[in-house]
Order: structure tokens, then C-alpha cells, then sequence
């Protein structure tokens, strides 16, 4: 491997597996502070640390990295990157230089997070960086500040791109209707990340001009508004829910339909109700994260209406998906057990999320255990699911070889049951307990400490099976067996290219017939 030819790539597959690379380790640090924070909470008392600065440190290492630096990366970098292109019969992306900038802001950003645990007064502000806490506290709020801009500055340049990309690059005969719904899905998280992420840089940059120049933006004392930073922060963290949950469901949607091996149902429901709703309904919704913040009633209630709407575009996705399995000839390969993984896990996240919804309960539930089983049941595990299950999906494609089966399997069901034991016992014991989030010791609620103790074992399980898909990969693209160039039989254009691709990916460009659709495996 030429080591110059990869920093100086502008193939878009290349970029694509940079931006692999860095997510998957990205991964491994957030990863690694979950398990410290599992196991100072694994009893009563200090544990690992007496310092609960450190604890907080952990955390927002944890969300920040785990979010922008491992999720949104992935998905609309890694499988956007890779994939998008063959797709649509394009030869690159409709800016090769611009897109290889974006992978190299991408990684200035996770060695920025990094420095986190290096420097001095490392930053203490949750993962949120809400003030005033984040403008009175020791640490470094600039960091955070500045780690969050160069991120959300490459994911605009890359929508960017790929908006460009999709809308003057497809091959001859792809019409719209022929889009495979994960191009959809990643068109509609880029709309997404253009309306929003500026709006998450005014508000981290207002946060340090707070703390570093003496404006009084978020003062209470000199006319400034805490909660202007909440609505800006959540006008833009509510919306990236489905920038991550558009591009893994469009993930879903490949897999289970090439191993049902049926057309996806209800196509145009999917895309124009499913996909065009959420992006219509996603920035209407975020002030149910301020119910007990002191929202007027009159406009709690006007959100409560639009988070549950919001149900609805969400679930004739869901149904679409159920409907593709319906009198499918299902094979159970490794993708597919992530897939199907996947709506099992988000199943019970969207459902646990409806009392969330609704303002006379979140009142009790709001900043408890609870909270946090919903948000990973529906959002960080099922995401993360759906990146196993697309990495696995794609491999043959990526590598030309394949991963070991047994073991994917393997790692699929032990990192399942892991899951399980930490999510649904979180969202126990704090609906039964009332137990609070973000706490660094919980001795005024003993009655919590078997529970814990338990999620912590059940981190450990849940890690080992993240460690042998990890190394499933690397064995695999080392020196596993040769894949053909279409292992899993999908008509879908990226299968119609030899395993990897070349530069410029055909020899000559693709065109598709009036007939074709990437989903063309036969009729019900």
C-alpha cells in the first residue's frame, strides 16, 4: 500500500475508507470511556476514580466522539462515500478535491477530541455544553467549541457534494424513481446537516464568546438567556437524530431487501412519505427536550403534537421494511442478523420514546435512566447495528474477500444479548427508581446498585462482541477467501462492478434500461 497515494486520494472509495477508519477508532475511544464510566458506576462509592471532574470528562468524551466523530462520520462519510457513487453509475463524486478536504477535517476534529484527555482543564461539559456550567467551569470550553465547528464545517461541504453528485451525475436511464432508498435517505440527511449544523456553530461559537470575551448571550444577570443556548443546541440535535437514523435505515433497507430478496414495498410511500416527512417534521419537534426547562404549557403541548406526528413518516418506514420480509426468501447471513437487529432495537426505542413524547410524562422521566435506555435502544445502538451490518453488507465489495460467517454471527448475538442487559435495565430503573443520569455516585439510591452492577457485565459482553467483529474485519480483508464480484446475488448497480472497484469504477459508464431497478430480485 502506497502510504502518499492515500493522503492525497481524491477517489471517492478511498475517502469513503479513511473516513472508515477514523469512525471505527473514533468508536473504540467512545467505547473504551462507556466501559470506565460502567465500571466506576459498577457500586456504591468511588470506584476507579475519586474525581468526579474526570467522571464528567468520560462522559462527554463518550457522547461527543460516539455522535459526531464515530456515527455521523460512518454514515453519511464511510457508506455515502463508498457507496453513493456506484449507485447511481457515477465515476467519482462531482468534487473530488473538496470531498478529500472534508475526510481531512474530519480527522483534524477526532485529534482535536483527543487532546481532550492531554491537555490541561480538559473540557467538563457533557456532551451538550450547556451554560452556564460550560461558561463557569474550568475546562476548556474553546475546545469543544472548536472541535464541534471543524466537524460540522466538514459534513456541510460534504452535502455539498453528494447534493451535487446525486442531482447531475447519475447514469443514463436512472431516473429519480430508481434511486435506491439509501441514496434518498443520504439526500435527505444532507438537507438535513445544510439547515442545521450552522445553527449548532452559532450556538457553541456564542458559548465561547460568553466564556473568552465577556459577551452575556447566555446571562441571566446582564440580559442573556440560558435557554436560547437549549433551543439552538436541540433545533440542531433533534434533526441529527435522523441525520444518523435516515442513512441507517437506508442501510436496512439494502440488506433486507437483497436477502429477502424481494422489490422494497411500498416504494414510493418510503421515499416521499417516509424519507420527505421526516425532513419536512424534523425541525419542528425539538422542544420536547425542554419540558421541564420552563416551556410555557400552550407550547408544550403544540410539541407534543409534532413529536408524535413525527411517528408517522417513521413508521410507514417501518412498515415498508416489514413488508419487503413479507413472502421473502430470507437468508440469515451476517448483514441480515444486524438488519433485522436493527428494527428489533429500534422497535423498542420508538416505543419507549411515545411516553417521552407526551408532557405529563416526560415530567417524571425527564434526566433519569430512562431517558438514556430510550435514546441508545433507538438511536446508538440501532445505529451502530446498522454500521456492523453495512460494513459486513459491503465487505466483499470493499476488500474483494470475505469476512469468516461463524463468527460474524458470533459477535452479531453475543453484542445482542450485551445490549439488551445494559439498555432494557437502564430504562427499568429509571422508570421504576427514578434513578438520575449523569451522575457520578448514586448512594441515596442503593436499591440501584445490583442493576448497575449488572449493566456493567453486561458492557463487557456487549465489547467482546464488538472486538470479534473488529476482528473479523481485519483477519478477513488480510487473508480471507476470495469474494466474487456479486457474492449476495443484489441487482443494485455497485454489485455490477468488479470487487474492489478500479479507479473510475467501470471501464466504460453504466446505463440502465427502462425496465431495471436496484431491487429487481422478481415480483410478489
Amino acid at each position: 500500500m502506497n502510504l502518499k497515494e492515500w493522503i492525497f486520494t481524491t477517489d471517492h472509495k478511498r475517502v469513503g475508507i479513511l473516513y472508515l477508519i477514523g469512525s471505527i477508532a473514533a468508536f473504540g475511544v467512545a467505547g473504551i470511556m462507556a466501559l470506565l464510566m460502567r465500571a466506576e458506576l459498577s457500586a456504591i462509592g468511588p470506584t476507579i476514580t475519586a474525581d468526579p471532574t474526570t467522571y464528567n470528562v468520560w462522559l462527554y468524551a463518550h457522547g461527543a466522539i460516539m455522535i459526531l466523530g464515530f456515527q455521523i462520520p460512518a454514515l453519511t462519510g464511510f457508506f455515502a462515500n463508498y457507496c453513493v457513487p456506484l449507485m447511481i453509475g457515477a465515476k467519482d463524486v462531482a468534487f473530488p478535491r473538496v470531498n478529500a478536504l472534508s475526510v481531512w477535517l474530519f480527522y483534524v476534529g477526532v485529534i482535536l477530541a483527543l487532546l481532550t484527555f492531554f491537555i490541561p482543564d480538559p473540557p467538563d461539559v457533557m456532551w451538550t455544553g450547556y451554560p452556564p456550567y460550560s461558561t463557569i467551569t474550568a475546562g476548556n470550553t474553546a475546545l469543544y467549541s472548536l472541535t464541534v465547528l471543524i466537524l460540522g464545517f466538514a459534513s456541510i461541504i460534504g452535502g455539498v457534494n453528494f447534493l451535487t453528485t446525486v442531482a447531475f451525475m447519475r447514469a443514463p436511464g436512472l431516473g429519480w424513481g430508481k434511486l435506491n432508498v439509501f441514496v434518498w435517505c443520504i439526500l435527505g440527511a444532507f438537507v438535513m446537516q445544510l439547515i442545521f449544523v450552522p445553527v449548532l456553530g452559532s450556538a457553541v461559537t456564542l458559548i465561547s464568546l460568553d466564556k473568552y470575551l465577556g459577551t452575556h448571550f447566555f446571562d441571566p444577570a446582564m440580559g442573556g438567556d440560558v435557554l436560547t443556548y437549549q433551543n439552538l443546541f436541540w433545533f440542531y440535535s433533534h434533526p441529527a437524530v435522523y441525520v444518523i437514523f435516515l442513512p441507517f435505515i437506508g442501510v436496512v433497507f439494502e440488506i433486507i431487501a437483497t436477502f429477502a430478496r424481494n422489490p422494497v414495498f411500498n416504494y414510493k410511500a418510503a421515499v416521499y412519505g417516509g424519507i420527505g416527512g421526516i425532513v419536512l417534521i424534523s425541525g419542528e419537534v425539538w422542544i420536547h427536550h425542554l419540558y421541564v426547562s420552563g416551556m410555557p404549557d400552550w407550547l408544550r403541548i403544540g410539541q407534543m403534537v409534532s413529536t408524535l406526528l413525527i411517528s408517522v413518516p417513521v413508521g410507514l418506514l417501518v412498515i415498508s421494511l416489514v413488508g419487503t420480509l413479507y413472502k421473502g426468501a430470507i437468508s440469515f447471513e451476517t448483514p441480515m442478523l444486524y438488519a433485522l437487529g436493527v428494527v428489533f432495537l429500534f422497535l423498542i426505542g420508538g416505543l419507549t420514546g411515545i411516553p417521552l413524547a407526551i408532557t405529563s410524562l416526560t415530567v417524571n422521566l425527564s434526566e433519569t435512566y430512562y431517558v438514556v435506555g430510550h435514546f441508545h435502544y433507538v438511536m446508538a445502538v440501532a445505529g451502530t447495528f446498522a454500521i456492523f451490518g453495512g460494513v459486513y453488507y459491503w465487505f466483499p465489495k470493499m476488500s474483494g474477500r470475505m469476512y469468516n460467517e461463524l463468527w460474524g454471527k458470533i459477535g452479531f448475538w453475543i453484542t445482542f444479548v450485551g445490549v439488551n442487559i445494559v439498555f432494557w435495565t437502564m430504562m427499568d430503573i429509571g422508570a421504576r427508581i427514578g434513578l438520575p443520569r449523569r451522575y457520578y455516585d448514586y448512594a441515596q439510591f442503593p436499591q440501584a446498585a445490583d442493576a448497575q452492577h449488572l449493566m456493567t457485565i453486561g458492557a463487557v459482553i456487549l465489547g467482546v462482541g464488538f472486538v470479534i467483529a473488529l476482528l473479523n474485519w481485519i483477519i478477513g480483508a488480510a487473508k480471507g477467501p476470495k469474494a466474487g464480484d456479486n457474492p449476495w446475488g443484489s441487482p443494485s448497480l455497485e454489485w455490477t462492478t468488479v470487487s474492489p472497484p478500479p479507479h473510475g469504477n467501470w471501464p466504460s459508464p453504466p446505463s440502465v434500461s427502462e425496465e431495471w431497478s436496484p431491487y429487481a430480485h422478481g415480483k410478489r
